[in-house]
């Protein structure tokens, strides 16, 4: 028990690094190539932060673990929704551009009730995602990244101060902090899932519970560190674009790797993400900027504290 404690302790130290990094290298590439934040934070930073669930999930997947694949996914959807933006927020109000409002969140919402939809057999006999479910999902995947770099030649990046940085160093941060990112946030499921299996708790339970938070570790580090940095659009398009990703991306790549099957308890899972994306959407209009409050993360973390003791009391 001491040996991974203090092994999940450099886990922690290895993401927070790593997201400092990857914020400074991202933010120093946008300035440079007059890419909007908005842009790395929805592409190079989401696909870097969400490299621990395509690592989980592609070996998961191949083992036939459907629950930790699904749990993940759904868990670390939830877990960035709730927990990592209301702690974002609550370290400071976060203001986001129109289209963030317009577009990245009704296409995360898309993604998550297009899962309900193929995961409950809405076009099929079976529930579950097939190999053909798959491939949708990453047609889908392919489209939101077209529309992102079509974004490139219509919002060019705003003339903000912002201290220059090498192409060489940048890829260097850029690298190194997705490499410590991803290796942090290894470390830190090993040890969690090895420490939950020896207490008894179902498989369903740790994929929603501390895998989902342990690979969404390098989310809340990044979104954190941006959110210090006053960098919001990075802090949000992180969240926004990993949930994409996520479904698109990862579950797409996991049913065409082997088809998975899905246990209906996942329903009320999937409702509570889409319920509150609707309510992130909603919070942006509460003022006059597109804005969410601190009273407002406050709430999406109090949904989410709520939700991770109800999935305690039912184990």
């Amino acid at each position: 028990m001491y040996t991974s404690v203090l092994l999940l302790l450099l886990g922690f130290v290895l993401l927070i690094k790593g997201a400092d990094w990857l914020v400074e290298g991202g933010s120093a590439l946008a300035r440079n190539f007059r890419i909007p934040e908005l842009t790395i934070g929805l592409t190079i930073i989401a696909f870097g932060t969400s490299m621990p669930e395509m690592v989980v999930n592609v070996f998961a997947a191949a083992k036939g673990h459907s629950d930790i694949v699904y749990g993940n996914i759904i868990g670390s959807n939830l877990f960035n929704l709730f927990a990592i933006l209301g702690i974002a927020g609550l370290i400071r109000p976060i203001v986001v551009q129109s289209s963030t409002v317009w577009k990245e969140i009704p296409y995360s919402l898309l993604a998550a009730l297009l899962l309900i939809l193929l995961s409950n057999a809405a076009f099929t006999s079976e529930t579950g995602l097939s190999r053909v479910d798959g491939i949708l999902l990453l047609v889908l995947f392919v489209i939101f990244l077209f529309y992102v770099f079509k974004q490139l030649k219509q919002e060019p990046a705003e003339s903000e101060t912002i201290r220059s940085m090498k192409s060489g160093k940048i890829a260097v941060y850029l690298v190194f902090g997705l490499i410590l990112l991803v290796s942090g946030g290894r470390l830190v499921v090993v040890q969690a899932v090895s420490i939950a299996e020896s207490m008894g708790l179902p498989q369903a339970v740790i994929g929603l519970t501390i895998v989902a938070i342990g690979t969404s570790l390098p989310e809340l580090a990044t979104s954190v560190v941006a959110a210090l940095k006053g960098r919001n659009d990075i802090a949000v398009g992180n969240i926004i674009g990993s949930n994409i990703f996520n479904i698109f991306l990862i579950l797409g790549l996991s049913s065409i790797i082997k088809p998975l099957s899905y246990s209906l308890r996942y329903n009320a899972d999937l409702y509570l993400l889409c319920i509150g994306t609707c309510l992130l959407f909603v919070a942006m209009f509460s003022g006059k900027k597109f804005r969410l409050d601190r009273w407002e993360a406050a709430l999406l973390f109090s949904v989410y504290a709520g939700y991770t003791f109800y999935l305690i009391r039912t184990v």
